[in-house]
Parts: C-alpha cells; sequence; structure tokens
C-alpha cells in the first residue's frame, strides 16, 4: 500500500472531507486529491502536518508499520479521539453503545 492510499484512508477514517484537510493546513482542496491520486509527491513537513491532523505517525503513512490494517487504523483513530472526551461524554457513549447491542441482540 502506498502512501497516498494510507494518506485517504487516515482522513477518512478521522470524518475529514478533502476541503475540511486542505483548509486545516492551509492548502487547496484540488492538492489534497492530486496527493490522494499519487500525482502529487509530499514533502517530509507535509507528512508531518498530515500526521498530526489525522492522529496516526509519520511511520504508519510511509510504511504501514505498527497498523497495516485500515480498520485496525480507525480503531486506534477512534481511541486517541476517546481519549480527549470528558469522563460525562465517555459515559454517555458507553450507555449509547450498550443500548446498541442490545437493540441488535433482540
Amino acid at each position: 500500500m502506498t502512501i497516498h492510499i494510507r494518506l485517504r484512508e487516515a482522513r477518512e477514517a478521522s470524518g475529514l472531507s478533502q476541503g475540511q484537510v486542505a483548509k486545516k493546513l492551509d492548502m487547496h482542496r484540488p492538492t489534497i486529491s492530486e496527493i490522494e491520486a499519487g500525482r502529487r509527491k509530499v514533502s517530509a513537513q507535509e507528512l508531518e502536518q498530515f500526521s498530526q491532523t489525522y492522529g496516526v505517525s509519520v511511520e504508519w503513512i510511509v510504511n504501514g508499520s505498527a497498523v497495516d490494517n485500515p480498520a485496525d487504523a480507525r480503531i486506534l483513530m477512534a481511541a486517541r479521539e476517546l481519549s480527549k472526551m470528558s469522563e460525562t461524554d465517555l459515559e454517555r457513549l458507553m450507555a449509547t453503545l450498550r443500548m446498541l447491542r442490545k437493540s441488535e441482540e433482540n
């Protein structure tokens, strides 16, 4: 898997649009599209910016190391987001997940 594919997967797993990423990184949306399509190279500085924006390591973007499965990457990104939530919000989320699981069992 190549850098541009991992960048797209990380963006999608982060729930961000190309436009949102472009705005955060002070780029044009077509630039993000070109990068994700593999038609534009990414500088080391840009890799670091993508890494911080998506909450993944530069190493993962470049090599796919540590987590090579996109589903596992989404789980790790979700865990990072969960770690930023307040205790109250985490409890609400857990209650919602329990309700969803129970509704699936019925």
